[in-house]
């Protein structure tokens, strides 16, 4: 004897066939739009390396990945579903794209679509007039001398704090992460010149701060891997994963920086004193009175953002590399400590790492010829 099967496991067998089905006809779709009309052979175009999904297979040691690949081929392509993407270590090509013909290169809407929920209309985001305005209106702030010297001020000050905190931990013989300390004193210097306000990262003083950062380094994270997941956009309709996450991160942010920016206005209405604007906003919110209309606050948010994010990341990893290097260099690093100790110190007197802010000045910076050397090797 048989007994009949229910009519819903065939509806189930349906369901499940029709999934896979659809599946397998999405995956078909997927792999003709990568490998049609690229010029997989044509000897003109550089070699490609793959598709898009291998930085998602090596996404965690990616930087270590494509310095592999460039040592075999300087410039190189990986497929996506609609472009072919070009990496390239070539100097010349460098130089060609970011120098000698830069007007023709554009950030184009796959990049734009990537970084604007971030980056908004800020110089990172923007081509054309937009771009040109804000360089324009950068470069001439960061000219000033009073951004200058106040901008000097807060890293002399920054630099304090952190060489306590390292000699507190040396002292203790604790081991320490440096890569972490100097993207905390980094963020706090960039953001007093940029905001003129005190996040206290370094310390982890303040909570609305370190609130604030977690968010930046988390967003910054989740849309640098956008590049390697081509399945973003779907995430994002769907409100979904690291989109969502993406989403609660930029919100935070949004919040904090308009409220520094709403609290910043309102003190600059009550106060008089043009010579106290040393900060980037401080000095934006006056030249927005020329054209309140087009400096709004989403405005001033995202040129602002642009510039922390520019100067955060650079700074720290640079200074990181470098210590790094040092570590790896015994020699290297025994004649800077000599040079700096000469220069600031002198050859019988002594320093407490508190007042070493009062002995690095213009004048001594510019003494320290090897370790500007062994900086700009870096």
């Amino acid at each position: 004897m048989f007994t009949a099967r229910p009519p819903y496991y065939s509806a189930i067998f349906t369901f499940i066939a029709s999934m896979l089905l659809l599946l397998f006809l999405l995956i078909l779709t997927l792999i003709f739009k990568i490998f049609t009309e690229k010029s997989i052979n044509n000897p003109n175009y550089p070699p490609i390396n793959g598709t898009v999904f291998h930085q998602l297979l090596y996404f965690d040691r990616l930087y270590d990945y494509q310095t592999e690949v460039a040592r075999k081929h300087p410039t190189f392509r990986l497929l996506a579903p609609d472009q072919s993407e070009i990496f390239t270590a070539d100097v010349r090509n460098v130089e060609h794209i970011l120098r000698s013909s830069f007007d023709k290169y554009s950030k184009g809407k796959y990049n734009r679509d990537i970084v604007s929920d971030l980056f908004g209309e800020g110089i990172f985001a923007v081509n054309g007039e937009k771009w040109r305005q804000q360089r324009k209106l950068a470069s001439f702030e960061f000219s000033t001398r009073v951004l200058r010297d106040f901008s000097c001020s807060v890293f002399r000050r920054s630099a304090v704090k952190l060489a306590g905190l390292v000699s507190e931990f040396a002292k203790a013989n604790q081991v320490f992460d440096i890569h972490d300390m100097l993207m905390r004193c980094t963020l706090d210097s960039i953001f007093k010149v940029g905001f003129g306000v005190d996040l206290n990262c370094l310390e982890g003083s303040s909570k609305e701060g370190t609130q604030f950062m977690k968010a930046f380094d988390d967003a910054n994270a989740l849309v640098y891997r956008r590049f390697a997941d081509p399945s973003w956009k779907l995430r994002r309709i769907l409100n979904i994963g690291s989109e969502a996450a993406l989403k609660k991160n930029i919100k935070v942010i949004d919040e904090f920086v308009h409220g520094v920016i709403t609290r910043k206005r309102r003190l600059l209405e009550e106060q008089h004193d043009s010579s106290e604007k040393g900060d980037i906003l401080s000095r934006f919110l006056e030249a927005s009175k020329k054209s309140p209309d087009q400096m709004n606050d989403q405005y001033l948010r995202d040129i602002i953002l642009n510039f922390i994010i520019a100067e955060n990341d650079t700074a720290a990893n640079t200074l990181s590399w470098f210590i790094y290097n040092l570590c790896k260099n015994p020699l290297v690093k025994e004649k800077i400590v000599q040079e700096v100790r000469q220069v600031i110190i002198g050859p019988n007197g002594e320093i407490d790492v508190d007042n070493i802010v009062e002995h690095i000045t213009d004048e001594t910076m510019d003494k320290m010829h090897y370790l500007h050397a062994a900086l700009t090797e870096t």
